[in-house]
């Protein structure tokens, strides 16, 4: 066994590509999505401000628009101006205030203060929504307010008129709305998958250009066991130096222990590594390989419902989730970011891996198909 982890070791050693996906490209491929996300809270957003009114009132709004850290107000003369703005995509909301707005108000008429979002960027328009209100919303209160004191109205009744609920609302585990705590983790998930599996795969390829390939498959169960046990430390090492960094150098908060983490991502990986197995046995050509595999992982992140909830996926997209074990992983791994949880409720998360090793059938009848393939032909070419 031992010298065959050595073989194994001087064939990683001797494959450039191989050695790249074990050493340096997931760290790029992590500084690269980490470098997206580094601003961590979208800031200054513009927001295009049509000012009909052009008074002290208005141009108190237009101030708050400027003062929230979100939004960055741009002055626009006329509403179809500020429209075409939009539709360029050079502002992604409009506030238009409309002529005589402060005169109506004043007069105990209600105007109306046409507020419009692109809503094609779900996020960035849903942020400037709360924005956009949170910025206005004091002005205008403080405008009702004189107007309730100016008719005898006591200022207690007065507030409670102007503002009779009072709402805060509070990311339980992500109190900064942080983009980096939304997104880097199962980003990183998805990324690290994909890279385990193409690790394994061209760890398994590398088999088929070999002459002795009908010797190797003699003895596939021994065989695999070393590629698992050289190439599954190396992977989970590499999600740990991501984790480290995650939550270690940018400090993101984990209330749980980082041992699980490791021991639910051995897990996870183990799981790839027998579909990857599964595939290769079926297709038996490299570029057919990695073309399948791809694109069974591939839309990893999309499965983790973090930006689309899972029971509103349709039963296709819900079949091919449960396929991919970065969906078990990942609510592992809020369990224990979040949460805290550890022990007794890992070990029920890692039973939901159980269904993988369903996989290690139709391995078996593969490998067996393939033995009898080869033997056959052996057989031919001796007669």
């Amino acid at each position: 066994m031992l010298k065959m982890i050595a073989r194994e070791w001087r064939a990683l050693w001797h494959d450039p590509w191989l050695l790249a996906l074990v050493s340096y490209v997931p760290l790029l491929l992590a500084l690269a999505l980490w470098g997206l996300f580094s601003a961590a809270v979208p800031r200054q957003l513009p927001v295009a401000l049509v000012d009909l009114d052009n008074t002290q009132l208005s141009r108190e709004l237009g101030r708050q628009i400027e003062a929230s850290p979100v939004s960055e107000a741009v002055s626009f003369h006329s509403e179809n101006a500020a429209i075409d703005a939009m539709k360029r995509g050079r502002v992604f909301a409009l506030v238009l205030i409309p002529s005589r707005f402060s005169a109506q108000l004043q007069s105990g008429k209600q105007p109306t203060l046409e507020i419009r979002y692109n809503g094609q960027f779900l996020l960035v328009g849903k942020l400037l929504h709360s924005s956009l209100q949170q910025s206005l919303a004091p002005a205008l209160q403080a405008l009702g307010r004189t107007q309730l004191l100016a008719h005898g109205v006591p200022a207690v009744q007065a507030n409670l008129h102007i503002s009779p609920l009072t709402f805060q609302i509070t990311p339980l585990f992500n109190q900064s709305s942080n983009y980096v705590a939304f997104l880097m983790p199962p980003l990183f998930i998805a990324l690290f998958q994909i890279v385990a599996m193409l690790i394994f795969v061209n760890a398994l390829n590398r088999e088929l250009d070999q002459p002795s390939y009908g010797h190797w498959l003699a003895h596939t169960r021994r065989n695999l066991t070393v590629k698992w046990l050289v190439y599954l430390p190396l992977a989970v090492l590499q999600s740990a130096v991501m984790m480290v960094l995650l939550y270690g150098y940018l400090g993101l908060p984990i209330n749980g222990s980082f041992a699980w983490l490791i021991l639910v991502q051995a897990v996870m990986l183990s799981a790839v590594f027998l579909w990857v197995c599964m595939i290769f046995f079926l297709l038996q050509d490299k570029a057919r390989i990695v073309s399948f595999c791809t694109a069974l992982f591939a839309p990893a992140f999309a499965f983790m419902g973090a930006t689309f909830p899972v029971h509103e996926m349709p039963l296709l997209a819900q079949c091919w989730r449960v396929m991919m074990p970065s969906s078990f992983y990942i609510e592992s791994q809020i369990a224990v970011v979040s949460y805290g949880l550890g022990g007794t409720e890992i070990a029920q998360e890692l039973c939901r891996y159980l269904g993988f090793l369903l996989l290690l059938l139709p391995i078996s009848g593969l490998i067996w198909l393939r033995k009898r393939s080869y033997r056959s032909q052996g057989l031919e070419e001796q007669a």
